[in-house]
């Protein structure tokens, strides 16, 4: 590990000036469970490290006619909430398909989406349910899509001195749910990750949201699949096109843990299973 600075400010505006006085070029630490192990492998040598830990604003959940949560939010939190369990389930089950228990109390929301990797779990569920990032920086704060914010693995739209602050989302309109595909329940990252989101009308689709997570290098929407559900029953026959087209939208990788042939299957059958079982529910 190379040697670094480490600044731990106690306000948003004292973090925001370090950073911008390092040019984009210093990291920043909230659980550390990705970024102390790429110090201590020399993935990456930052001239400092800004520990976030000690920021209040960028913690804490408000549920009102939105939810907005921390970008400090732990994922136990997310998991264990019960204002998530009621207003967005999907979200705080996701939390609760990640890591270990131990890892879960350190890792933060924001350093999942911040951290950029392909196989984000929280990605995927947040893009479907049209979520937007808060951002703040030099330049003052604005906000920004999550399914814009990811431009690449380990890249993200957020300009040199700014911070993911928080993430706010709608109240859902519908059903929504995250299928993972891991070697183990808990503990392994995602070989396939879809989240799913719906709106119904009587007995059609108004609205369907596919985004397709660990098959591509960001979080994806499948398009041509929500387009044919829209203003249609969500027959098995129709599920099944849509998963079929879900799976079209994939570009994945061959790896260690799963060829691209077997996570393109995997797609088309998670999408289809999760659709039936969101039909269903509604």
């Amino acid at each position: 590990m190379q040697p670094f600075e480490y600044y731990a400010p106690h306000s948003l505006p004292e973090a925001l000036t370090v950073l911008a006085d390092y040019g984009g070029a210093a990291r920043v630490i909230a659980g550390g469970t990705d970024l102390l192990l790429k110090l201590k492998a020399g993935r990456i040598a930052p001239p400092a490290v800004v520990n976030l830990k000690r920021l209040p604003a960028l913690r804490g959940q408000t549920v009102n006619s939105h939810v907005t949560l921390g970008a400090l939010t732990t994922l136990t939190d997310l998991h264990a909430s019960p204002q998530l369990r009621a207003r967005l389930p999907s979200v705080a089950a996701a939390a609760g398909t990640m890591a270990s228990v131990q890892i879960r109390n350190l890792a933060t929301l924001g350093g999942n989406l911040c951290n950029a990797a392909p196989s984000a779990d929280l990605a995927p569920i947040l893009i479907a349910l049209e979520a937007v990032g808060l951002i703040a920086g030099p330049q003052g704060e604005r906000e920004a899509p999550l399914e814009d914010f990811f431009t690449g693995p380990g890249q993200t739209a957020l300009l040199p001195g700014e911070l993911l602050t928080a993430v706010r989302i709608a109240p859902a309109a519908g059903p929504s749910t995250y299928l993972k595909l891991a070697p183990r329940a808990c503990m392994d990252i995602a070989v396939v990750g879809v989240g799913l989101a719906l709106q119904l009308e009587g007995e059609r689709c108004r609205r369907a949201r596919i985004v397709l997570g660990a098959v591509g290098p960001t979080p994806r929407r499948a398009r041509r699949a929500e387009d044919v559900l829209l203003g249609e029953r969500l027959t098995p026959e129709r599920i099944a096109q849509a998963a079929d087209l879900a799976a079209e939208a994939a570009q994945p990788i061959d790896d260690v843990r799963g060829s691209a042939w077997y996570r393109r299957r995997m797609v088309t059958t998670l999408t289809r299973r999760g659709l039936l079982a969101l039909a269903e529910a509604a």
